[in-house]
């Protein structure tokens, strides 16, 4: 059966490419847009107070496959596959090619060459732009934006640790289908830091331990090595050497450093436990 999340059919309509696997009144093929916004809300209703699924950052591209009369646009993020409801506001005809990343956590976006003057944008990790060129500390976007030229790197990976990007989010606060600094979820955190280093992951938790890296037994939280992925029910956590482990949760209401068997013995209290641990 196919996973709901990921595929972008519903009774009334569906993709073209899915004709043939799933039942719709009618298929269609989509059109790509990419957002224009810093963070965009992918909900899984058209409503501003529908559950929040993921975030999609500033560049990344989707595949529209139905609008309503309310602002709201339904399709399926380019990157990983998610599939809802993104405002339309938030959305346009791709104008070109992005041809940098942001690499700092996030970053501020000025509407001159000078940091006294006011903010107008916040785009964080992970966020594509078109750099038009240089002026003197900071990179010009096609949107007249100035960003400070350190917080940006080209399109391929940037990282060769990903764990020590996960490192730099400690402190941020927790949020559900969050994927930036301003808020993250466990699954978020282990995606938005593997892509840092070029490697492609899926969004939710249960996707990732299904996905990534090689098993290996319960046992090896005896063993870990950095890097390890450790997975409970909707849970997931980075290893970052064999006694710490780097994850966001709700129990902190943040990304936190926790002593693995602390945090293991925690959540088993909490009636979960471990499921998984995965090496990549």
């Amino acid at each position: 059966m196919d996973d709901p999340r990921l595929t972008p059919a519903r009774p009334d309509i569906a993709a073209k490419y899915l004709e043939g696997r799933v039942k719709a009144a009618r298929f269609v093929a989509g059109e790509i847009f990419e957002v224009i916004e810093p963070i965009a809300p992918l909900r899984e209703r058209p409503a501003s107070d529908a559950m929040l699924s993921t975030q999609a950052l500033m560049g990344e591209r989707v595949t529209v496959y139905d609008r309503n009369d309310e602002g709201w646009a339904w399709g399926q993020l380019t990157n990983d596959g998610y599939v809802g409801w993104l405002a339309d506001r938030a959305l346009a005809k791709p104008a070109s090619e992005p041809t940098h990343q942001v690499i700092a956590i996030r970053t501020f976006a000025f509407p001159g060459p000078s940091i006294k003057l006011p903010v107008v944008a916040t785009p964080v990790m992970g966020s594509v732009l078109t750099v038009l060129r240089d002026e003197g500390s900071f990179a010009v976007t096609r949107e007249g934006w100035y960003l400070p030229r350190q917080h940006l790197g080209g399109l391929g990976p940037h990282q060769r640790d990903f764990v020590a990007v996960a490192e730099r989010f400690v402190g941020t606060p927790y949020l559900w289908g969050g994927k930036s600094s301003l808020g993250i979820d466990c699954s978020g955190l282990v995606q938005v830091s593997l892509n840092a280093a070029g490697i492609g992951c899926p969004r939710d938790s249960d996707m990732q331990q299904d996905g990534l890296g090689q098993s290996l037994g319960l046992d090896a939280s005896n063993r870990l090595q950095r890097g390890d992925l450790l997975f409970w029910k909707g849970h997931a956590a980075i290893a970052r050497d064999s006694e710490t482990i780097v994850h966001a949760n709700a129990h902190d209401m943040a990304t936190a450093i926790e002593n693995t068997r602390g945090a293991i013995a925690r959540i088993k209290a909490a009636g979960s436990e471990l499921l998984a641990i995965k090496r990549l």
